[in-house]
């Protein structure tokens, strides 16, 4: 049905219980994928978005996934497989996000964002490989205009993200051609009751005269999950033209 591209797949989506990884979730369980989520500490968010999806007619699952531990990483790609039985699409969207004046960064903050926004997007990959490479399956990651335009605020953030994209790249070369590897590269995505003042700057200065929202983001995510397969190493910024 061209209503349910993704029918009888089955997707991983990371950090997926609140704000743009839940509405990718449910954005996908929509086009008929069979969805997993997993969480750190939302456990409550989690059971009930599965619920939500469940309603939908998907099979949903929820699991708790420490993205920066290859154990962790390694018992819920198991719990993929087992459940679903197979793993055609992975958005890499565990993230951790953080303010603070480059001077001011500890080794420890440096250490946290990296090992998030970076190495869990790696683990997570690598652990998943063999199985999307049998479905002949797609990765998106999750990244961010701040990895392409420097925030002087947000150094180790910025870098994390920075290294993601190259991280997109050098997977689609690796994983070709049975894999393909984008990444969708938000901008300010505004969520209701955050940072009202900011918002308004950031809109005022985007060509499309309005803040991102979740679910830009999560149309972004389902076009690479649904496109062609030859579209693979792509970065695509989802910002209203702020970056320009």
């Amino acid at each position: 049905m061209a209503s349910q591209p993704l029918s009888d797949k089955s997707v991983l989506v990371t950090g997926g219980s609140r704000r743009i990884g839940r509405t990718i979730a449910l954005t996908l369980a929509n086009a008929g994928a069979d969805v997993t989520i997993t969480y750190r500490a939302s456990k409550d968010e989690a059971k009930q978005l599965v619920g939500t999806m469940e309603g939908f007619g998907r099979r949903a699952l929820g699991l708790e996934c420490d993205v920066r531990s290859e154990i962790s990483v390694g018992t819920a790609i198991d719990e993929v497989i087992a459940f679903h039985g197979r793993l055609d699409v992975l958005i890499n969207n565990a993230a951790v996000f953080e303010s603070a004046p480059i001077d001011k960064i500890s080794v420890e903050q440096w250490d946290a964002v990296f090992e998030t926004n970076v190495r869990g997007p790696f683990l997570v990959a690598r652990e998943a490989l063999q199985h999307l490479r049998a479905a002949h399956g797609k990765i998106v990651n999750i990244g961010s205009l701040g990895g392409i335009h420097a925030w002087a605020g947000h150094a180790h953030y910025c870098s994390s993200k920075a290294a993601l994209h190259m991280l997109t790249q050098a997977m689609a070369k690796a994983f070709a051609p049975e894999v393909s590897v984008n990444c969708v590269a938000p901008g300010w995505i505004e969520f209701a009751g955050e940072d009202g003042e900011a918002a308004k700057r950031f809109a005022a200065k985007t060509p499309m005269k309005r803040n991102g929202t979740a679910e830009d983001v999560a149309q972004a995510v389902l076009s690479f999950a649904t496109g062609s397969s030859f579209v693979t190493g792509q970065i695509l910024t989802v910002d209203g033209g702020l970056g320009l």
